[in-house]
């Protein structure tokens, strides 16, 4: 019932929650007293939106647990276990794999994939300072970082996607025109982790160590599993500048943190003062204001931190005050202690008379007024809101405009204070609520209690519910940085829907409290002044400093004293992990010295991330970017969608269907995917549908794809502005197209052999009959589909364009049709044409796939000769340029070639549905021109002659030639019979759609879009039944 007069969270701009300010809490009351009011918590927009999406969530398990009575789709993942083949090679790490070895009969993800990182690594591949000195660089950089990933968790699938759709990104500028190209990361960890598993092993907690102590102890953890990722990412061939690798923690990096907080201190942006910050009392810290807010359904039991029981959430309960004149609705009892007023909107008719008026607490008689505000909603509820300024953001706002008192009545640590008295005072605070409840159930003020959906702030690293708290802390000032992001309007969002979200985000944002009371992280470099006799505990004065020496200074100077005669604190919070990562475009580069590398790396060229960092992370950054440096830390940023899984639901821990990358890759038994889910703290009925998704998706597992299918397949998804709901089976199929890829050029290793005769270099390479024409001008226009493709980011259209090639080009007319060259001559343009089509979309395909690429790529070397320029690795390789291959364009065959492929279509469907896959009948083909002779041939139709009519084929294919199999190898009265039936079925689901047109007042009645969609059909049947007959008759 509050307008949204504040900041809204993210879910709440998307109509997930009814109250913005961030609270779970519905309160109201009405004139009747004993009733409890029923009205939905949210109204309008949200409160539907609400509806739709639990209606949809509710299809969704009921689809996913009712599976094993349904037919099993199409889309489930049908695999045979295929042998693994392991490269066997005497190779030492760092050494170059050995491609002489005999080429294997089929594609192997795991004897693909060694070596060839660790050699890449080894020879520095991946440094700007080796790709400056190619023969092709030129003066221009190209960099982007990494989302700082947390050394101490793993690798899920949007870890992948962003990885993948970066790599593409930055190894296709490797490989292109730019000189010095740098992907670059920053690492964080977490505390939590560290402190779970000292708890696990130890039976310790954090607080049973020294602040030293537990430091080293993270130390030794990040020194135990940090390489973890680093591993994950190399697994995934990330091409990343390893030297130039760093960690938020280093010393370099913590300086850069210390001096941007002192520079802000300086400034005024950074100040101390009292808000209400976001507390998890689990950790003992103020985390972010960006939290995820879970949505339940209604009354749900959940496991909290602390407790040994589950704590019911999603209950509304209702009480009466004022001798039940007043009547109160609240999710959360435990805080009736803090409540201080009553408020309403001045313009609500219905409590004009009680403007100004009173009502006593029922347990502390504390008398609270009614005060009238613009910030309640009218339409919400009964219109009428309790204030509990210690405890919600919306509430404390209203305190300080109305001068209300701010009682806390929950403490740091989760349980009451004194302020409740001595009957709640030290108890947890959800143990508190059921000791109010039984108090007004005593009092007879109790009314009764409903089930309520809401939005739980729920912190993620500990998975306590959020407490909102009054607490003197550090707040960056953001207004005037977040207007001058929007008011610049340099920077741009791909896609650009973003940019309304940004703006108004921006445009509203708040204050933003970067004080963490945690022992691991950068130390605020903040110190408390204190003089020797002074008795004044509660006044602070503070100064800030690079060091404790310039803080003294700067103390002394401040106060007029002697550096002698002051004693200095220093603040034992540190700075939100985001702060940090916020500076990480330019602190990881040297700031704030003037570098080479900042110099020459800095702006970034790009950011590419998911849509879910932009206000955690790239908000942040160009905030503090502009601000620290004068520059946006990029000028473009390209966002991607979340990962969803097959049913559409966001892939997240708390669901059980997040899939490890590393699993895809590897692959794994459904046994253990559904261990990883027990392990799992989720509710018994997500698990129950989680492990039904399981067994119902991957029945025997998930097969071994390689990283080269994984990486294909994500960015074969469009990225921007849509979820990707990712099926493992699109990735199975991209490993299929890996297959494909190995035995095509397996295939053409056999037709380059022998070496007798040196194949043409480009350049020379003039292809002269009429196929090898086509494929080469499909080679050109490939490659500029690819370069519009990169320079659009539109990853998808890359991909689709080079499978198509790869598949239905190359492989599907072109190598068949080279089966039966007819002269010495043509055989060497030939493979000349194959050697380079085959390396130019290698090159093309790199950025996708690394590893499979860079495996054949070697494997073709040997055959271009001594005129080729020797390159080592195909990752040193120029990217592919359609102004290299002009010579190769021939629009006039790229535009009559799908003739000559509709008729290879046909004949191939005509042979299927003669049942004669496997056989070459006689055949007899009629066609008005002698240009498709050869074509024809190569297909087996053998018996070919001219005809000038145009005619329908007996497939009903409206073209210039007809078809015909000789009658003998034909079972003409089978293929008779099929027809027959399928032409009865024809007939009538015809005289039903004309049976609808038939109706009474069909014009009038039916829309003009449907009656146009009924004829089309009605047309297309009685095309197809003609046709039916015509293959009878024949």
């Amino acid at each position: 019932m509050w307008k949204p007069a504040c900041r809204l969270p993210a879910n709440a701009r998307r109509g997930r929650i009814g109250r913005p300010w961030g609270s779970s809490e519905r309160r109201s009351f009405s004139r009747s007293p004993g009733i409890l009011s029923r009205q939905p918590p949210t109204s309008g927009h949200a409160a539907r939106a609400q509806v739709e999406q639990e209606k949809r969530r509710k299809e969704k398990e009921k689809a996913i647990l009712n599976a094993q009575h349904s037919v099993v789709d199409g889309h489930n993942i049908k695999w045979t276990e295929t042998e693994r083949i392991v490269y066997a090679g005497a190779t030492l790490p760092g050494e170059k794999k050995d491609t002489t070895l005999p080429f294997p009969a089929s594609y192997s993800p795991q004897y693909v994939e060694a070596c060839w990182y660790q050699w890449w690594e080894k020879k520095g591949f991946f440094s700007p300072e080796l790709h400056s000195s190619l023969p092709h660089a030129v003066d221009q950089s190209f960099s982007m970082c990494i989302p700082p990933p947390n050394v101490t968790g793993s690798l899920h699938l949007g870890h992948a996607l962003t990885v993948a759709i970066q790599d593409a990104l930055v190894r296709c500028r490797i490989t292109t025109f730019f000189s010095s190209p740098a992907l670059y990361l920053c690492v964080f960890v977490r505390q939590s982790v560290v402190e779970r598993r000292l708890l696990w092993e130890r039976g310790r907690r954090r607080q049973d160590y020294s602040r030293e102590e537990f430091l080293q102890e993270v130390w030794n953890w990040k020194n135990e599993k940090g390489d973890e990722i680093y591993h994950q990412l190399r697994k995934l061939g990330a091409s990343l500048d390893w030297s130039r690798a760093c960690f938020t923690m280093d010393p370099d990096f913590s300086s850069a943190v210390t001096e941007a907080f002192v520079r802000l201190c300086d400034s005024g942006l950074v100040y101390r003062s009292e808000g209400l910050v976001n507390w998890s009392c689990a950790l003992g810290s103020a985390i972010s204001d960006i939290e995820a807010r879970p949505e339940l359904r209604g009354r749900t039991l959940l496991s909290i931190p602390g407790y040994e029981q589950k704590v019911e959430f999603g209950s509304m309960i209702a009480f009466v005050l004022s001798d039940g004149e007043i009547s109160v609705s609240t999710t959360r009892p435990e805080t009736m202690m803090g409540d201080v007023a009553i408020a309403v909107h001045p313009d609500d008719p219905r409590y004009q008379a009680l403007h100004g008026r009173e009502c006593r607490h029922p347990f502390t008689g504390r008398l609270m007024p009614v005060v009238t505000d613009t910030v309640v909603d009218m339409s919400v509820g009964t219109g009428a809101v309790k204030v509990t300024p210690a405890h919600d953001q919306t509430d404390f706002l209203l305190s300080q405009r109305h001068s209300l008192p701010r009682i806390t009545v929950i403490g740091e640590d989760g349980t009451m204070t004194s302020s409740c008295g001595p009957w709640l005072e030290g108890v947890k605070r959800f143990e508190a609520r059921e000791r109010v409840l039984e108090a007004l159930v005593e009092k007879q003020m109790f009314k009764g209690k409903m089930e309520h959906p809401m939005a739980l702030p729920v912190c993620s690293r500990s998975g306590d519910v959020i407490e909102p708290l009054l607490k003197k802390q550090w707040f960056l000032r953001c207004g005037e940085m977040a207007k001058k992001a929007v008011d610049d309007g340099e920077l741009e969002l791909i896609p650009h829907l973003h940019h309304k979200t940004w703006r108004n985000w921006l445009s509203s944002i708040s204050d933003w409290c970067i004080s963490r009371q945690l022992w691991w992280g950068h130390q605020i470099p903040a110190y408390r002044v204190s003089f020797p006799g002074s008795t004044d505990a509660d006044t602070e004065q503070w100064v800030w400093g690079k060091s404790e020496a310039e803080a003294s200074e700067r103390a002394a100077a401040k106060f007029g004293v002697t550096p002698d005669a002051i004693t200095l604190t220093r603040d034992p919070d540190v700075l939100d992990t985001w702060f940090s990562s916020a500076l990480f475009p330019f602190a990881m580069l040297g700031w704030p010295q003037k570098t080479a590398d900042l110099q020459q790396f800095y702006p970034n060229s790009l950011l590419e991330t998911g849509s879910d960092l932009i206000f955690f992370w790239v908000a942040r950054m160009v905030m503090l970017g502009t601000e620290l440096t004068g520059q946006l830390p990029f000028r473009q940023v390209l966002l991607h969608s979340l990962v969803r899984d097959k049913h559409g639901r966001k892939m997240s821990k708390s669901l059980g269907n997040v899939i490890d990358p590393l699993d895809v890759i590897s692959g794994v038994s459904l046994q253990r995917l559904q261990e990883k889910v027990k392990e799992g703290n989720l509710d018994p009925r997500e698990t129950a549908v989680a492990m039904e998704a399981q067994r119902r998706d991957f029945p025997s597992g998930i097969p071994e794809c390689g990283t080269d299918a994984l990486r294909f397949a994500l960015c074969s998804y469009k990225a921007q502005g849509e979820d990707i709901s990712l099926s493992v089976s699109q990735v199975l199929s991209s490993r299929h197209f890996c297959n494909k890829m190995w035995q095509t050029v397996r295939f053409a290793l056999g037709v380059l052999e022998p070496r007798d005769v040196e194949l043409l270099l480009l350049a020379e390479t003039v292809p002269v009959s009429s196929v090898d024409r086509w494929l080469c001008s499909r080679m050109y226009s490939t490659v500029q589909q690819c370069e519009r493709g990169f320079e659009n980011y539109d990853l998808l259209s890359v991909t689709s364009a080079l499978y198509s090639f790869w598949v239905h080009n190359l492989c599907d007319v072109y190598l068949v049709s080279k089966m039966y060259l007819a002269t010495a001559e043509q055989r060497v343009t030939a493979r000349s044409v194959l050697f380079h089509c085959l390396t130019i979309t290698l090159s093309l395909l790199a950025p996708f796939m690394p590893f499979l690429t860079e495996e054949l790529w070697q494997r073709l070397q040997p055959h271009a000769g001594g005129k080729s320029a020797v390159v080592t690795s195909l990752c040193l390789q120029p990217y592919p340029r359609s102004s290299q291959l002009t010579h190769w364009y021939f629009p006039q065959e790229e535009a009559d070639f799908p003739f000559v492929q509709d008729v290879i279509r046909v004949a191939r469907t005509l042979r299927s549905q003669c049942c004669m896959t496997k056989a070459k009948p006689d055949s007899k083909s009629c066609v008005n021109s002698s240009l498709y002779k050869q074509a024809f041939r190569s297909h087996c139709f053998y018996k070919v002659r001219t005809h000038t009519d145009t005619i329908k084929t007996s497939l009903g294919l409206c073209i210039k030639m007809e078809i015909y199999f000789l009658q003998g190898n034909v079972g003409t009265d089978k293929q008779s019979a099929q027809l027959s039936q399928r032409r009865q079925k024809l007939l009538s689901k015809l005289e039903q759609l004309q049976s609808r047109t038939r109706m009474p007042h069909y014009a009038e009645r039916v829309p003009q879009r449907v009656r146009q969609e009924t004829e089309n059909r009605v047309s297309c049947g009685l095309d197809e039944n003609w046709r039916n007959k015509c293959q009878i008759k024949t």
